[in-house]
């Protein structure tokens, strides 16, 4: 940053409201997204102990937040940060707070602060996005083999597993330090107590983990939460300026060297902060659990959180590299989602290849961006997911299993238009009595019909599921759309049942028929009739 021009630096400050602490973090970033530190602190609070106790935020709590708040707006004002380059987010406590919208709204009329409450599948995003600046090409075998993503915090715990580099699914799972330690209360409070909690809620967790990916083949782990940083401080050896290795045997011994300190203890010992050093030992135990389920020989601990997350999407947000990168992990997820319900991979991956042509081709008419191409490729990856259920009406069914399932990088308003989608990609269109699409906002009603016009023309173009026709050229005419099939040497393709080999003649009267039933939606949206020639 130091050669960059002074005019291009900007200040920018993420402020997290956890379950133990609310910590800032303030950072200067120029044009060409290189960013530096500039501040952060870090304020103890009670907020987790208080909501996973009563279920709300008390009035002490509520008064203990904004005096934390109030102190950092004064901090950023001492540096001339204005508030409108100030983000705060929300975690698991205040998401888990029956009262959390009057919460936010008084904190936000009292501070002046934008707050967001982010569900855990944003914070599984945010954290991969650090997690990615923090090892760099370091650690390849993170990339290169089955790796997983562990962060604990104090009211959840984010599980993000790879394969070669690709996400194959995320999850926030409701164990965290301090509900865990809310447990351990109510039994012996012991050591013991604790190892046989925890290995009983890992093994229930584990079931339906290695449905995804065996953990015993997982060979490299990143422990992405603070209880981990703390423990790298002690044990760990420099990866680079952003992460730190601890072997599994240091791990281990570490654990074993602590696991009897008070809190009290941890902070006079190994000086630990006050809003880290609350559930520091269960903390630890979560991840040596986990690590014992995994072939992995040592932890991989980056110096990141969600806050450095959320700063690098906003400082790089249009950094092509990472948006790309970001995109092709949530396809790999929704690919493994397909793959759990044994959809038709090969028929899923022609029809979503196809659907991009006729997006790309249309640009100018349907006036959608980048991210909304991305919700119809993983739209028409998942079209004919509900077929695991029942292939009569399976389009409703797939509505169903993506509205209730857990896809990378995506939040919950995003599955629900891909759901949509997916449910009018064949039969009945779009209806004011169906509640579901009612549902929506009006932007979003819109998207669904744009989006479900073109997935029906593209699934109508490998009707059979044989792949007929490899690729097609788009030709606008007027009120005509012409595609033009561009070949049938697709590996796999059955090229022979209708061709004549001594003329080359190719009959796709079966695609016509299926254009000619499913592109109504696609008139009526774009304007255009659909010839396939």
């Amino acid at each position: 940053m130091e050669n960059s021009d002074p005019r291009q630096i900007r200040s920018a400050a993420v402020i997290e409201i956890g379950s133990t602490g609310i910590r800032l973090l303030l950072i200067e970033y120029n044009s060409a997204g290189e960013w530096r530190i500039l501040d952060q602190s870090g304020k103890p609070v009670t907020l987790g102990r208080d909501v996973f106790t009563s279920g709300v935020v008390s009035r002490e709590s509520f008064l203990e937040c904004l005096s934390v708040l109030q102190g950092f707006s004064e901090q950023l004002g001492a540096w001339g940060i204005n508030k409108e380059d100030v983000r705060v987010i929300a975690t698991s406590a205040v998401r888990a707070a029956r009262n959390r919208e009057i919460f936010i709204d008084r904190l936000r009329r009292e501070t002046g602060l934008d707050i967001a409450i982010i569900e855990g599948i944003e914070e599984n995003r945010l954290m991969y996005l650090a997690v990615r600046y923090a090892l760099k090409n370091d650690l390849p075998q993170f990339w290169r083999s089955n790796s997983m993503i562990l962060d604990v915090g104090g009211g959840s715990t984010e599980i993000m597993l790879l394969r070669r580099g690709k996400m194959v699914a995320a999850h926030s799972l409701k164990l965290g330090t301090i509900l865990m330690d809310q447990k351990v209360r109510q039994g012996t409070g012991s050591a013991r107590f604790i190892e046989r909690y925890l290995n009983e809620n890992v093994r229930n967790t584990q079931e339906f983990l290695n449905d995804e990916m065996d953990l015993s083949n997982i060979k490299t782990l990143a422990a992405a939460g603070s209880d981990a940083r703390q423990a790298a401080r002690h044990i760990g050896r420099d990866l680079n300026e952003h992460c730190r290795i601890i072997s599994r045997d240091d791990f281990y011994r570490f654990i074993k060297s602590v696991e009897n300190l008070s809190m009290e203890e941890c902070i006079r010992r190994l000086e630990i902060p006050y809003a880290d050093a609350d559930g520091f030992v269960p903390g630890l135990m979560i991840y040596r659990t986990f690590m014992e389920r995994l072939a992995a020989e040592e932890l991989a601990v980056p110096g990141v959180s969600v806050r450095e997350g959320w700063l690098i999407g906003m400082v790089r947000g249009i950094d092509r590299e990472l948006q790309d990168d970001f995109y092709s992990q949530i396809s790999a997820s929704a690919l493994s989602l397909g793959r759990k319900y044994r959809f038709d991979e090969a028929h899923s991956r022609h029809v979503a290849e196809l659907s991009l042509v006729l997006f790309d081709a249309l640009t100018k008419e349907h006036g959608m961006n980048s991210h909304e191409r991305m919700l119809l490729e993983t739209a028409a990856l998942l079209h004919d997911i509900g077929v695991f259920i029942r292939r009569s009406h399976h389009q409703e069914h797939g509505q169903y299993i993506v509205a209730n399932s857990e896809i990378f990088g995506l939040k919950q308003e995003e599955l629900d238009i891909i759901g949509n989608v997916i449910r009018y990609h064949r039969d009945e269109l779009p209806s004011s009595t169906d509640i579901q699409y009612i549902a929506l906002q009006r932007e979003e009603r819109i998207l669904v019909l744009k989006m479900a016009a073109i997935l029906r023309a593209a699934d109508a173009l490998d009707r059979g599921h044989s792949r007929r026709i490899k690729d097609i050229t788009v030709e606008k005419r007027e009120e005509t759309l012409i595609l033009h099939s561009g070949g049938t040497e697709e590996d796999g393709a059955d090229n022979s049942l209708f061709d004549d080999p001594r003329t080359g003649y190719r009959d796709f009267s079966l695609e016509q028929m299926g254009l000619k039933e499913k592109a109504d939606l696609f008139q009526d949206v774009f304007g255009y009739k659909v010839i396939l020639t």
